[in-house]
């Protein structure tokens, strides 16, 4: 069992930025990869992030590269997301998801435990 808690949304103007936090409990957490994903109204939920269990290995969606960064630390069993030059279109739930069994896949339905999700709202 994997317990997933997010925390850093909020509101904040385009181009701003905001740190997404995601604590984990439960299997140890340096054994699996770990994404995060987001849904907008009336949207499909879709990959942003995700990163292998040592952090060695990053994969990111091409709406989001370069803007933003996924990092891991192991000690703290907390997974981040640092959102820089944020845009409207970003607006979103942003969820983040363990998978035990991959390393990291864009493909929602491989990850196995999800957390309850945190709102991010970028304002024009």
């Amino acid at each position: 069992q994997v317990q997933l808690v997010e925390s850093g949304g909020g509101l904040v103007q385009a181009g701003g930025s905001l740190r997404l936090s995601c604590a984990a409990s439960g299997r140890t957490f340096s054994s699996y990869a770990m994404g995060w994903f987001r849904q907008a109204p009336r949207k499909e939920r879709e990959f942003v992030a995700a990163i292998s269990w040592s952090g060695g290995s990053t994969s990111y969606a091409g709406s989001v590269k370069g803007r933003f960064t996924i990092s891991r630390d192991n000690a703290k069993n907390t997974m981040y997301l640092q959102m820089n030059s944020l845009k409207t279109e970003d607006t979103a739930v942003y969820y983040c998801a363990a998978d035990l069994l991959g390393s990291g896949s864009y493909y929602y339905l491989d990850y196995d435990y999800w957390g309850q999700g945190t709102q991010v709202t970028v304002s024009s």
